[in-house]
């Protein structure tokens, strides 16, 4: 059986909101947080993901920026669980508001107020190098 394709992957993730971010500390520890890829996104290898910018998060990125993101899918109609999707990336904090509006949507108004203009925001680009997947049965990878 071929393996899925970054495409395949694409569509799996057009519908998923939410992943686990996962950043090392500056103790060494692992810590995740849930981040919004606001969903409808064309996954192209490249995460983008809204925050503050003096968060632990940026902190985290701007000592080491090798993270990973974590995603599940929907459950099929027969009871699987749905595909699981791991992402091992390198990040970049961006402080740029012409970049901010190219990824904004409506939805991050929830959070951010005062949109592209709300004071201390920062983007986070996540740029995959490999991503691993679990789809029922099948399992594979895809390297970047």
């Amino acid at each position: 059986m071929a393996g899925k394709t970054l495409p395949d992957i694409s569509e799996a993730m057009r519908d998923i909101d939410f992943c686990m971010l996962s950043t090392r500390t500056d103790g060494g520890a692992i810590a995740a947080r849930p981040m919004s890829n606001n969903r409808e996104v064309e996954f192209d290898g490249d995460s983008y993901f809204f925050t503050w910018a003096d968060s632990r998060t940026v902190q985290d990125i701007g000592r080491d920026p090798q993270v990973g993101l974590g995603f599940q899918g929907k459950g099929s109609l027969l009871g699987a669980p749905g595909m699981f999707i791991s992402v091992e990336a390198r990040a970049e904090v961006i402080r740029d508001k012409a970049r901010f509006a190219e990824h904004w949507t409506e939805d991050l108004d929830r959070w951010f107020e005062q949109g592209i203009d709300t004071p201390n925001l920062a983007m986070i680009k996540a740029r995959a190098a490999r991503i691993h997947y679990w789809d029922g049965g099948e399992e594979g990878e895809v390297k970047l």
